[in-house]
């Protein structure tokens, strides 16, 4: 699969540690660096198939219907796009008038992951959003009045200015869309970010554990008896239309990221490309990327497995760990798991996946990170 890392934004929200310009100076010439790193790189994918294609960011829905059409078209010319692949755009709500979404239904693009966040126009401010609470409904209704149907929306949850009240407004209203996926995280506050000079100075509230742990209650009980899996901590899906291209990631496929900051994996080793527009563009234009690379040693591969599978409703494959790591391994994790299982935390299913229930979702980092091995 496929990731275009598209670094544009049409302004910084407060929360935001993704990199990305508010300049647009260059983004022409992004496109071509973009382009021609599809080539420089095609061979890092062994599968020519290419099942997902991605264009996340920053803001992708930036780009014209045209810029994306190439950008598909020279990832064709190198690999092969399966006749059902997923090709998913971001997209702010803002940017999907009714002309651009026309534009965009001549595009391979068939999913859209809309960036909603909030329907309170208070809250989008508060974040810095670019858009309105209007355009959040209207850009929705007009994706599908075109005649898209697998359509993801994005909202957030435990920030100080979302009660529960509102909380449960916003997810009532997004269910009106009668939308088959959605996607909802948690307010992290990353360190280099506005929101987190805002809490130094008093200027905000710190985020409140509780307040996250009651709302992602509050999410899973609504979304479950609306009919939504939930299958990934954060991510709920109807008729399983699950996100392929996320899935893929916590399956462990690999994947090819393409621009700035974006990163790639193939099974034995990750890397990432440098985070900055202007060094990017000019190790593309003299045909060597610039990017670090981490080999992955048994243990770091073992426990990329543990953290990505436990965030599924998939979970942990026992088999799987002995095919790909030994017995040994599946010894360890069984001892280090128990105690999680004996706080109803874990459950063993078919005596062979190992699952978070309700309760150990709200711990999934923690109860992964104790399961890795040290070396």
């Amino acid at each position: 699969m496929i990731y275009f890392h598209i670094p544009f934004c049409k302004q910084a929200c407060h929360y935001c540690d993704f990199h990305f310009s508010t300049s647009l100076q260059y983004k022409e010439e992004m496109i071509l660096a973009l382009q021609k790193e599809v080539a420089l790189r095609a061979q890092y994918l062994t599968d020519k198939t290419i099942r997902s294609i991605y264009f996340g960011g920053g803001t992708p829905s930036l780009l014209t219907a045209e810029e994306i059409e190439h950008l598909i078209g020279n990832v064709a010319t190198h690999f092969e796009i399966a006749n059902d692949a997923e090709i998913t755009l971001e997209a702010n709500p803002d940017d999907l008038d009714k002309a651009k979404v026309q534009a965009l239904r001549h595009t391979p693009i068939n999913r859209f992951s809309i960036g909603i966040q909030s329907f309170y126009e208070e809250d989008l401010r508060w974040m810095n959003r670019a858009h309105h609470a209007s355009e959040a409904e209207a850009s929705i209704k007009r994706v599908q009045d075109a005649g898209f149907e697998n359509i993801t929306a994005d909202l957030i949850y435990g920030y100080p200015l979302l009660t529960n009240a509102k909380w449960r407004s916003n997810m009532e209203k997004l269910l009106t869309f009668n939308i088959p996926h959605i996607s909802s995280y948690a307010m992290t506050v990353e360190q280099k970010t506005a929101l987190a000079h805002f809490i130094r100075n008093g200027k905000t509230p710190p985020m409140q554990e509780t307040q996250s742990a009651e709302q992602m209650n509050m999410l899973i009980d609504t979304l479950t008896k609306n009919g939504f899996a939930h299958y990934e901590i954060s991510n709920f899906a109807k008729n399983e239309q699950y996100a392929k291209h996320n899935t893929a990631y916590w399956q462990g496929r690999h994947y090819l990221g393409i621009g700035p900051s974006a990163h790639s994996f193939n099974g034995k080793s990750r890397s990432w490309n440098i985070a900055n527009n202007t060094r990017y563009m000019e190790g593309i234009a003299i045909g060597k990327p610039v990017f670090e690379t981490e080999n992955l040693s048994r243990e770091d591969q073992f426990n990329e497995y543990i953290m990505t599978s436990l965030r599924t409703m998939w979970g942990i494959d026992l088999e799987k760990i002995v095919r790909d790591f030994g017995t040994d391994s599946k010894q360890y994790l069984v001892s280090h798991i128990q105690y999680f299982i004996d706080q109803q935390e874990v459950e063993l299913i078919q005596k062979r996946y190992l699952t978070l229930t309700v309760k150990g979702k709200l711990l999934a980092d923690y109860i992964a990170s104790e399961l890795f091995i040290v070396q």
